[in-house]
């Protein structure tokens, strides 16, 4: 799954580790959804959409993904 997560992490100036610590998880986590390699839990994505002030859709790319898995 298609993240926004490093490009609204780095807007902000925020390390991966301190990302990790605000939502409560490794930053091996952090570092694994920013590489596309696992896709955040519902409640993981409205944590880290809350920390950056996004809705879990703009965290997500909803519409990049709907279309990429609908082999647009």
């Amino acid at each position: 799954m298609k993240t926004r997560v490093r490009d609204l992490r780095a807007e902000r100036n925020m390390t991966q580790q301190q990302l990790a610590d605000m939502v409560g998880v490794s930053s091996r986590t952090i570092i694994s959804i920013e590489k596309g390699q696992y896709s955040p839990s519902l409640m993981l994505a409205y944590r880290m959409a809350k920390v950056f002030g996004v809705s879990v859709e703009e965290l997500c790319c909803l519409e990049e993904n709907l279309r990429m898995e609908d082999g647009e």
